[in-house]
């Protein structure tokens, strides 16, 4: 009798068309303009998506991180990337090449049904994040961000650390970077947040912002 297909075994073991890979903080996964030929898993770590226009300006369109997908459009016939996905810190990525991707997806519901619950979960927070830029003012915003960010409610009462630099929450806001250091010293103040002196570290206290939000 054949084994329960197990996705997260398939996505943490080297088979053919399936890479294990480690990338240190800073480190391309992927590059737009390149060829599209692979889906990426995050087995641990956090990365960047951003995409860039025809004159190198960046604009960040997404922070993902463990259990999630990336590069899903090489599945609909994408010849080339369309973002570049830097790793924000040390980074275990499984790459799947798209022939596999597709044979699995086809014979093994389980992988199927574990693949659509991503794509779900990322088509809601793409609602969500809409919804967040019309209706929220940047200070809210901001706060829905840095929780998203930190994985609302992971570990508690405990603060969860976030590692990116105010020009990239701006962006990813939609506001000025003055702004964005307004907002942060009002979060420290009020004891949501506390950072180092470059501002780049941040500490993010979940229950705090969740009850600001009103969540």
């Amino acid at each position: 009798m054949k084994a329960p297909f197990d996705p997260k075994a398939f996505l943490t073991r080297p088979a053919a068309g399936v890479t294990l890979e480690r990338f240190e903080a800073g480190w391309q996964i992927c590059t737009q303009g390149e060829p599209a030929d692979t889906v990426g898993y995050i087995r641990k770590g956090r990365v960047k998506v951003a995409t860039f226009s025809n004159r190198g300006k960046e604009a960040i369109v997404g922070i993902i991180g463990q259990g999630q997908f990336f590069g899903e459009t090489s599945l609909r016939s994408a010849n080339t990337r369309t973002a570049t996905v830097v790793a924000l810190e040390d980074c275990l990525i499984t790459s799947v090449t798209t022939e596999v991707m597709l044979s699995t997806l086809s014979a093994e519901p389980e992988f199927s049904k574990f693949f659509m619950a991503h794509l779900l979960s990322r088509n809601t927070r793409l609602e969500e994040d809409l919804g967040d830029q019309l209706l929220n003012l940047s200070e809210k915003r901001l706060a829905r961000l840095l929780l998203v960010l930190a994985e609302q409610g992971q570990d508690g009462g405990r603060p969860n650390e976030i590692n990116l630099s105010q020009e990239a929450l701006a962006e990813m806001v939609g506001t000025t970077r003055s702004r964005i250091s307004t907002f942060m010293n009002r979060f420290r103040e009020q004891g949501y947040i506390s950072y180092d002196s470059h501002g780049r570290k941040i500490q993010v206290y979940t229950a705090l912002l969740v009850s600001m939000l009103g969540l």
